[in-house]
This record gives C-alpha cells, structure tokens and sequence, in this order.
C-alpha cells in the first residue's frame, strides 16, 4: 500500500488531522491500536477553545456540536467559601469556551470520515515506523491473519508520518535518545474523576481551592456531570465508594453548591495522575509529532486537547503548502511554531495548577499564599484578564 502520508493514532487528534488533509485534497492512512469502540469509550476532556470549534466547522464536522455543545462565557472560582466570577466573555472582548465532550468530537470525526469513505485501519498491532529521516518512509504493522503466528504484516509506503499516537505510542519512542530532549514535571497527586447522570451543580465550572484540596464541578450536558478531587496518588478508584467521593465533594463546596449537588450513582470513576510533560522538537526527518505524543498538560487549564488541535492544524498547513505550493517552509517550522504555543500552555497549566491545589509541603503558609493571589485576581482586572484570555485560547498567530 502506499498513501501520502500515514497517520498513526486514532483519538481526535488523528482524525481531525485526517478530515484537514482530505478537505485539502490529500491521501491520508490512520492506524489505530485499539478498536472503534475503545477509542469512544475513552473519558476525556471537554471544554473546547475558540480555535478548536473554529477546525471543527472548517472540516464540516461542527453541526451537532453547535446543537448540544454548552457556551460558557465564564467560570467561578471558590475559596475562602465564597464564589467568584470570572467574566471570560467580557474580559476578552466576547470569547467563550465550549463544554462537549471529547468522546462526542471523536464520534462526529470517525462519522465524518466513514461517510467519505476514508481508511482507518483499526486493531493496527505492533506498529513501527521505518527510515523517517529519509524521503521514503515506511510504516508496518499487523492484522489478525494466516500468517505467522496467526499474524498478518502489512507496509505502507508514504511520504510523511504523523505520530499522533499519544504519550506512551511509538513514535516518540522510535526517535534516537541522542535527537530529542524531554522536560517533564510530576506533580504528587493526582485527579479522582467521575461521571454521573445527575443535572450539574452549576450552570458553569467551579474552580475549587480548598484547604481539603482541590475540586472542579464541571459537566457534559444538561444532565450530566463530571466531578473532580485531588487525592494522593497513593489513592486507588476503588479506595473511594460513590458515597465517600460525594461526601468529600460536599466537604470543599460552599453552602449553595452543597444545596444544589445532586448526587447518583457513578458510570465512570477512575484517578488521572498530574504531569507537565515536553518533547523537544517535535519534527523529525519526515516524521512529525502532534498532540499527547509531544506534550502533556496537567488537565487543569484544560489545554490537552486544544493544543493537540493546534498541532494538526500547523502540521496539516505545513503539508498542504508542500504539496500545493513546493515549499518546505512550512515543515521546517513547524516544531518551533507549535512549541511556542505548547510552551505557552504549559506556563498556564503549571500557574493555575499551582494556584488552585493544595500542596501539604508548603504548609500554612502556602495557602495564605494562594488565597492572597486569588484574591489579587479577583479584585484586579488586569489579572483576570490574564487568566480569561489564556483560559480561552490565546490566537493561532499570537506573537507570530
């Protein structure tokens, strides 16, 4: 088989780069480990910036997300046991930030690309990546088959590799140690999340600093909700009933939001670690990273899978203009543009995880600390101006 460019990693990143290489014209291969189904069953993310819902309407692929997405134009921020506002819509001259969750952006991306008929390979077993630093790379993977061992191996031949296949995927891996640089930062606790099918607290995301810890009161839906508590990361799921998570959520709310929890049985629980995470480049001959595979952010700024978007939109101009245009100005930037961006995002993420979680080292101290520039923010319209336009998305071409 030969495509143009092969496109390992399935999730939204994947896909959306997919569906910008074929609005373009280009022939795109995706390799996805897992089955269809175990991509959509992945709980993620779900507050999209600006720039994310702006690809998904250039791909054709916003109509539903429009339909049920919820605008915010702002979130509370919660401490000292009192609430408050920051106006993200006024404060940034009318931009919101959009609730939809990211397992509904990956099933509109997978609808979009099956409707044109576009190959995605699913149950792609031990992916390898050949010879990405010369003009003739090569990708192999394997199917259940007659071959060998009940194994069938397959080649693509391309000329560009995309590792859009998260942090622990084979791209990255690939890479020679002497041609890439790793930053990463390990935070010492971690997020204990779950979904209910119970109506949100709040109209809008509650931002918790508790001297209990942490708490975010976010949701999906009108009808659906998706709590959080820090927790040590020596904290099991299955440490913590339902009753007990809820019981705890109540402890780091103020009075109103206690009145109006509606609590209810768990349908996902589970606890994501907290890590800021860079590679450094992010191009490789012809091989680029994008999204996970490049860059970790911790899930408090809700950078994740916003910035992976912002890669694939880089990388699928910088393709496009190759094709289109014969020039490779666009690729031999790329990993400088995005990470000027990823840098960006991962400044914010590490400031507004630090502010908003507890950190027992730091003592008393540390709490004063934090609630003193809590309160700088809320009483300082430069600094909540600060925090709304990084919060909703600084431009594709700032400081460009």
């Amino acid at each position: 088989m030969r495509t143009q460019v092969v496109i390992v990693g399935g999730g939204p990143a994947g896909l959306l780069l997919g569906q910008l290489l074929y609005k373009a014209g280009l022939d795109a291969v995706i390799l996805e480990r897992q089955s269809a189904d175990y991509v959509l069953g992945r709980i993620r993310a779900g507050v999209l910036e600006q720039v994310t819902t702006d690809l998904m309407d250039e791909v054709g692929v916003g109509a539903r997300m429009h339909q049920e997405g919820l605008v915010h134009g702002g979130f509370d921020m919660l401490f000292k046991g009192q609430r408050h506002r920051i106006d993200m819509q006024r404060l940034t001259g009318g931009k919101n930030v959009m609730v939809y969750g990211q397992t509904e952006l990956t099933r509109d991306l997978m609808d979009a690309r099956q409707a044109a008929g576009l190959q995605t390979i699913y149950g792609a077993g031990n992916v390898t990546v050949h010879d990405f630093d010369s003009a003739q790379p090569l990708v192999r993977y394997e199917t259940e088959g007659d071959g060998p061992a009940g194994k069938q191996v397959h080649e693509i031949a391309c000329d560009f590799i995309a590792g859009c296949d998260g942090f622990h995927g084979v791209c990255r891996a690939s890479v020679p140690h002497s041609a890439i640089r790793e930053y990463e930062k390990i935070y010492p606790f971690g997020w204990l999340g779950v979904l209910s099918e119970t109506p949100p607290v709040h109209e809008e995301l509650i931002y918790a600093n508790s001297p209990r810890g942490f708490a975010l009161c976010s949701q999906r839906s009108h009808t659906r909700s998706r709590y959080y508590l820090q927790v040590p990361l020596t904290d099991k799921a299955s440490d913590w009933s339902d009753e007990a998570f809820w019981q705890e959520l109540r402890l780091r709310l103020d009075p109103q939001g206690r009145a109006k929890l509606v609590t209810g049985p768990s349908l996902e629980k589970s606890i994501a670690p907290l890590r800021s995470f860079v590679t450094e480049p992010m191009h490789f001959g012809r091989m680029f990273l994008a999204g996970d595979a490049a860059h970790i952010v911790p899930p408090t700024g809700a950078k994740g899978l916003n910035l992976a978007a912002t890669d694939v939109k880089y990388l699928s101009s910088a393709l496009i203009e190759f094709y289109q245009e014969k020039s490779q100005a666009g690729i031999d930037h790329y990993s400088e543009r995005c990470l000027r961006r990823v840098w960006r995002a991962e400044r914010f993420s590490w400031w507004f995880t630090g502010l908003m979680h507890r950190f027992p080292e730091n003592g008393e101290i540390g709490q004063k600390l934090q609630e003193a520039e809590l309160d700088y923010i809320i009483h300082s319209e430069a600094g909540a101006r600060s925090l709304a336009e990084n919060y909703v998305g600084l431009p594709l071409d700032f400081g460009e």
